[in-house]
């Protein structure tokens, strides 16, 4: 069974930073991507960041909201994704989700989230 396990959430203020990590209980080469994924209070899950997990390169991808500010990367040898989060503000407050999509098969793994909370 494939777990992904999330940490680094917090409480920040506005402008301030935060690095999420990602860990994978497998290799990430098993899987075709890692992606984080937020859902803010009241509202529905969104896309947040990708990061190619295959052994020829880590594309990335951001939504809109976050580009330019939030930066997604990966470590191999640790079978871990990070997002490190800049200048952050009320509305990145959310609980964010480590998502991985196999690289062979349909299936899809999800973590138990992390809270982010942005205040003053």
């Amino acid at each position: 069974q494939v777990e992904l396990v999330e940490s680094g959430g917090g409480l920040v203020q506005p402008g301030g930073s935060l690095k999420l990590s990602c860990a994978a209980s497998t290799s990430i080469f098993n899987f075709y991507s890692m992606d984080w994924y937020r859902q803010p209070p009241g509202k529905q899950r969104e896309f947040v960041a990708r990061v190619g997990a295959t052994p020829e390169g880590g594309f990335t991808n951001y939504s809109d909201s976050v580009k330019g500010r939030f930066t997604i990367y990966r470590d191999v040898t640790k079978n871990t994704a990070y997002l490190q989060m800049n200048s952050l503000n009320s509305e990145d407050t959310a609980v964010y989700f480590c998502y991985a999509r196999d690289m062979f098969s349909v299936a899809e793994y999800w973590g138990k989230g992390t809270q982010v909370t942005v205040s003053s």
